[in-house]
């Protein structure tokens, strides 16, 4: 068994294509007209396609039963470019030290934007934290933490 990729339905095929592209940067790698692969591994299928495939089962937007997650490295310079979305809360910071902030897509999906985890890590140290102390902070191993301090930013974008 092989897991390929999530899918969700969406009402306007191309509303949520430029969402996608806009906001997380995705960009469509297959279009099938009903049904479109981005990169990242998300297919977004119309609605009435994936009402036919669940033999006409009604469908609910806006569940708050599910997200998409990503990472951002740079988190404040995404955060300046999301002023015009329904945000689920606003940005916080989790008690490990990640910041996220979750918002709607245009169906009611709930997408979730998380610092990367090493660019957690590089602020604390810039904070002036030691490798011990980022390690109790973040609930990590001190051994990870060197590891994603070690970790060129090259390679985490």
């Amino acid at each position: 068994m092989k897991y390929m990729q999530s899918l969700i339905a969406v009402a306007d095929l191309e509303r949520s294509k430029t969402f996608y592209k806009k906001y997380l940067g995705l960009d469509v790698v297959t279009d099938f007209g009903a049904n479109v692969t981005m990169t990242g591994g998300l297919a977004l299928q119309s609605l009435e396609t994936w009402k036919e495939f669940i033999d006409g089962r009604y469908v609910s937007f806006r569940g708050n039963d599910s997200e998409l997650y990503f990472e951002e490295y740079d988190f404040d310079g995404f955060l300046e470019n999301i002023g015009d979305l329904e945000l689920v809360h606003p940005p916080k910071e989790h008690r490990w030290g990640q910041r996220v902030v979750r918002f709607y897509d245009p169906d009611g999906h709930i997408i979730e934007v998380g610092e990367n985890i090493t660019a957690v890590a590089r602020r604390f140290i810039s904070s002036g934290m030691n490798t011990t102390e980022i390690a109790v902070r973040m609930d990590v191993s001190e051994k990870y933490v060197i590891a994603l301090l070690s970790i060129r930013p090259a390679l985490i974008l």
